[in-house]
């Protein structure tokens, strides 16, 4: 494996679903450059082999379903226990469901949700309880939350996936700004695009419902590219970027991983711009929103 980039000094991270992809990866370049890791998945199986990769002093793998609040509070308390501190929380865990909207079973689509969003988004409350309590202002803490391309724009045939992804996005940007910057916090959501990792293998697909059978519909062509085994670019580069943003002063609060990413969401805001100028036609809104634009250090002109 290449070797991972170095930080100042070992780190204890915290990662959810470490049994496969990102996790995984980064889980393995932080033991190999003396970091100690509690590695958590779903199903502990898959993280068997992880602990070949560092002694036990080190190492503490849990089983962790992100989609029982009881499991991410007992992981936080073991690693307290253990380690006594957590610098970086790796907030990870999710998969894809894919299938038009009118074909996905409603309780598919929520089982996506309770994992992609509420999953995620009471792992960062933990976390940031933990950095404040735990931890104190004086280590305070990195919390790293894998968002997604499809959590910034849209896509058929992936639509509650999608939805969740977008959930997560906002929860996340509100939780940023939320945050006292004393508790010395920082957080930065990552947007990957395409990448081959076991991520898309998991995919949780439906079959195509009959009224979208269409060979030109743009819902054949996305389920195409999700079934092809060769799709998405190399994970490992994508991961030591991830893994430099434990090494910056100042992390963006948002970081787009992949060029494919970075053109997508750059056409979806010259989409956006466009429909901007189209309503500045319709805007006949009071000045009651100038109170806002302070807040948020903007000018609407």
């Amino acid at each position: 494996m290449t070797t991972a980039p170095q930080g100042s000094s070992p780190k204890v991270w915290f990662i959810t679903g470490a049994g496969s992809g990102f996790g995984r990866i980064i889980a393995e370049f932080a033991l190999e450059q003396g970091d100690s890791v509690i590695a958590t998945s779903r199903t502990t199986e898959k993280l068997v082999s992880l602990q070949s990769k560092a002694p036990s002093e080190r190492l503490l793998t849990l089983g962790l379903d992100v989609s029982n609040p009881e499991d991410i509070t007992k992981g936080f308390a073991a690693a307290k226990e253990k380690f006594g501190r957590i610098d970086v929380v790796f907030n990870n865990a999710g998969y894809a469901v894919a299938g038009e909207l009118e074909g996905t079973p409603t309780e598919a689509a929520r089982r996506n949700f309770e994992t992609n969003f509420w999953g995620s988004a009471q792992v960062s409350l933990e976390a940031v309880k933990f950095f404040r309590e735990v931890n104190g202002p004086k280590v305070g803490g990195r919390l790293l939350v894998t968002g997604s391309l499809m959590g910034v724009m849209s896509s058929p045939a992936v639509g509650y996936y999608v939805a969740s992804k977008h959930a997560l996005q906002g929860f996340h940007e509100s939780l940023t700004a939320e945050l006292d910057p004393e508790w010395n916090i920082k957080l930065t959501i990552v947007v990957p695009g395409t990448y081959h990792t076991a991520a898309i293998g998991k995919t949780e697909t439906y079959p195509p419902h009959p009224a979208y059978n269409k060979p030109t519909l743009p819902s054949v062509f996305v389920r195409q590219m999700i079934t092809d085994p060769s799709i998405g670019a190399d994970p490992i580069e994508a991961s030591r970027r991830i893994m430099k943003l434990t090494t910056l002063d100042e992390p963006p609060n948002i970081l787009i991983l992949g060029r494919d990413a970075i053109s997508a969401i750059g056409v979806h805001i010259d989409m956006l711009s466009a429909a901007l100028e189209t309503s500045r036609q319709w805007a006949q809104d009071p000045v009651y929103y100038s109170k806002w634009a302070k807040l948020e250090n903007r000018e609407y002109q």
